[in-house]
């Protein structure tokens, strides 16, 4: 066996601990990031909270309720240092196996009208553009509409 062998990086569940690390990630990442109160309140009310880690460190997270038949992911980031590298697809990939083992029939995301990377990984995964929300997100200056998109499982 080589000695070159790193260990892999894992998803795992998101702990009250880990919400230092999530909230700095937010925080780099998104203009009207979560607060930790959003995070803690995910945690406390059973929804499924998973984060990337590699070797002690966190790169990334998510955050998906699920209802009768149906999933909502409702936040999936990833580090600006390792964005592009396929993090974000696996995370995703993962929260539609756990929607499935669930027994979710659909899974439904927002994303921002003018995210077209995140739009375009979600389409190439199999989502598809189902309605528009009008100023549904907070933007610089006024509000942005948001994409509402679907996943048959």
């Amino acid at each position: 066996m080589s000695a070159q062998l790193q260990e892999m990086p894992q998803i795992r569940r998101m702990f009250l601990t880990d919400l230092d690390a999530v909230v700095a990630i937010e925080r780099e990442v998104f203009l009207f990031p979560w607060t930790r109160g959003n995070f803690s309140d995910s945690i406390d009310s059973g929804y499924h909270c998973l984060v990337l880690e590699h070797e002690g460190h966190l790169f990334g997270y998510g955050v998906m309720m699920i209802g009768p038949e149906e999933a909502h992911l409702l936040t999936l980031s990833i580090a600006a240092g390792s964005q592009r590298r396929g993090w974000g697809e696996s995370l995703l990939r993962h929260f539609i196996h756990v929607a499935r083992e669930q027994h979710a029939r659909s899974m439904f995301l927002d994303v921002r009208e003018s995210n077209h990377a995140a739009a375009r990984l979600y389409e190439r995964i199999g989502f598809k553009k189902i309605a528009q929300r009008k100023d549904y997100y907070p933007a610089m200056g006024g509000r942005e509409d948001s994409l509402v998109m679907e996943l048959m499982l």
